[in-house]
């Protein structure tokens, strides 16, 4: 834009832009007096004829004309939810103050927005608290549009609330964040003993190279290799992207501790120094490396998938999972002792956290899944249609109907023939279904509210928690806290509104933060080559095998 002309941009227009940065931003209203915040804006250099605002003019007339247009964007959205469904996301923290905060969202295929904050230091199962916030927020999105709540915990106390939320109302359901449930198993995966002892192994490595500056010159002087660690924005993947990397340049790592220039180095000769050189020239090592790779590789991409798609999730995530499993045992060679730790652990946060009837009902509905010859009906796959048909799909009647109808999509009947020889893969399951679902308005309702539905939590948009914590910090009188309500709301919504679900690769403090572990002080954790680990903490480990994979 150029400044100096203001082309199309009225000063009131000028001063809205900049609140506008303010309020997505979380940015103090101070920063408009500071000589850098106004060069930016040419203010200092003579490039606009525009003054800043005032601060009365954040706090007032600004703030007030973008809550108008949050409110009807926010209005917009929300007029899709009685036709496709919404899902309700609670995104928890815990803040400096030990206070327990929650932001609610609500998601759609046509956007998601923010509801309301709150303190849930008092949310217990057989506390009125927890019934007069949900009644509150329920009432505000309707009760009737919401198909499922996504818990941002597998805490014991969530997991009673929402048992208790279920037991009341009888029409929706309460699961958990799909990418916080994967981001478990690789977590749970990561403490096993072989795993454990594999990073052990690689911090080893990776602490040394960064923990000397003259072997990190070295390595990037030699190779294509800028850094061995891997930040991530997922904290629980970062481990496994960072052995990835390593067994990518394997090649270049033995060719580097072998070189002259190595060599060379008075560190070469160190205990520490040798110690790394025959780490780094152990095959079992590298063997082990591979292995951890095959068998967590499925999961890291399916977490992958779940953070970065814009399309509704719940018609895939139940296949999604199986194939996950599936290509495990593949990679695995198909040998039970090896693949089934790995199946279990997934199973085990399957079962007891994220699996929900709904995820089976959106299995069965997908016409891209189930007129494969493949597509196989289990006792699961039914039950979770059933349970969905009894609780989303309204009265006796209307459910009788329903159930009518999917033995007419079961048998591909009238327009679902049709539909089941025109499946294409670039093609929705809801788009599918308002194409070939007219003659079935009941089931038709159903499917679409449920192949609405995502699997992916509130922590996805990485939403800026300062906001909440300072508007639920203390007790201030009716018109300032108002204001840091409406402060709120046209924070959250602005970010929701420009959120991009691709994650980009610029890596903030706190994620840089996290990979300290990796590239801190070496002198805890060196292991020799010499140190064997136990397989999953099983005595079923084949080395033999292992090696050959």
């Amino acid at each position: 834009m150029n400044l100096k002309s203001n082309e199309g941009l009225s000063p009131r227009e000028f001063h809205k832009c900049i609140g506008r940065f303010l309020y997505e931003t979380g940015t103090e209203f101070e920063a408009i007096q500071s000589d850098s915040f106004q060069l930016m804006l040419g203010l200092k250099c003579g490039q606009t004829a525009y003054s800043i605002p005032s601060y009365d003019d954040l706090r007032g007339w600004i703030l007030r004309d973008l809550l108008k247009e949050m409110q009807l964007y926010v209005n917009n959205i929300k007029s899709s939810w009685e036709s496709t469904g919404c899902s309700m996301l609670l995104d928890g923290w815990e803040d400096s103050k030990g206070q327990n905060l929650v932001n609610v969202l609500v998601t759609c295929p046509k956007g998601t927005v923010y509801i309301r904050s709150a303190d849930i230091a008092n949310f217990h199962p057989d506390s009125d608290t927890v019934e007069v916030f949900f009644e509150e927020v329920l009432a505000d999105v309707g009760v009737k549009n919401v198909i499922q709540i996504l818990s941002h915990s597998a805490s014991p106390t969530m997991e009673a609330v929402g048992k208790q939320l279920m037991d009341k109302y009888k029409t929706f359901f309460w699961t958990v964040n799909g990418p916080y449930c994967i981001e478990l198993v690789l977590e749970k995966l990561g403490m096993s003993g072989f795993i454990r002892e594999i990073f052990k192994k690689a911090k080893t490595i990776t602490r040394f190279v960064h923990g000397h500056a003259s072997v990190l010159r070295l390595l990037r002087d030699q190779t294509s290799v800028h850094d061995l660690v891997k930040p991530s924005k997922i904290r629980s993947t970062m481990p496994y992207l960072t052995l990835e990397n390593m067994v990518f340049e394997k090649v270049n790592l033995e060719k580097l501790f072998l070189s002259s220039a190595w060599k060379s180095l008075k560190l070469a000769s160190t205990a520490e120094g040798k110690m790394v050189t025959e780490l780094v020239a152990d095959r079992s090592f590298w063997a082990g490396a591979i292995l951890v790779l095959k068998a967590t590789c499925p999961l890291v991409k399916v977490l992958d998938v779940m953070n970065n798609s814009d399309d509704s999730q719940l018609g895939h995530i139940y296949e999604t999972m199986d194939q996950a499993k599936e290509t495990i045992r593949q990679e695995l060679k198909d040998l039970r002792s090896l693949y089934m730790p790995f199946w279990e652990a997934i199973d085990n946060i399957w079962n007891q956290y994220l699996h929900s009837p709904l995820h089976a009902a959106g299995y069965f509905l997908n016409p891209n899944l189930f007129y494969r010859n493949d597509f196989y009906v289990d006792v699961e796959v039914s039950s979770g249609l059933l349970c969905c048909i009894v609780r989303l799909g309204g009265d006796q009647r209307t459910r009788d109907e329903i159930m009518k109808q999917v033995d007419m999509y079961q048998n591909a009947s009238g327009a679902f023939g049709l539909g089941s020889a025109n499946l294409h893969s670039y093609v929705s399951p809801v788009t599918w279904w308002l194409e070939y679902g007219k003659e079935y308005p009941e089931l038709q309702k159903l499917a679409i509210q449920i192949l609405s539905q995502t699997c992916s939590g509130a922590s996805k948009y990485k939403l800026k928690r300062s906001v909440a914590e300072n508007l639920l910090s203390m007790r201030r009188n009716q018109i300032e806290q108002q204001r840091l309500t409406d402060l709120a709301f046209v924070h959250y919504n602005l970010q929701l509104q420009n959120f991009e679900s691709c994650f980009t690769d610029d890596i903030s403090i706190y994620e840089m933060n996290q990979i300290e572990d990796w590239i801190g002080d070496n002198a805890q954790t060196l292991v020799s080559p010499s140190d064997e680990p136990t397989w999953m903490d099983l005595d079923c480990r084949d080395s033999t095998n292992a090696a050959s994979l």
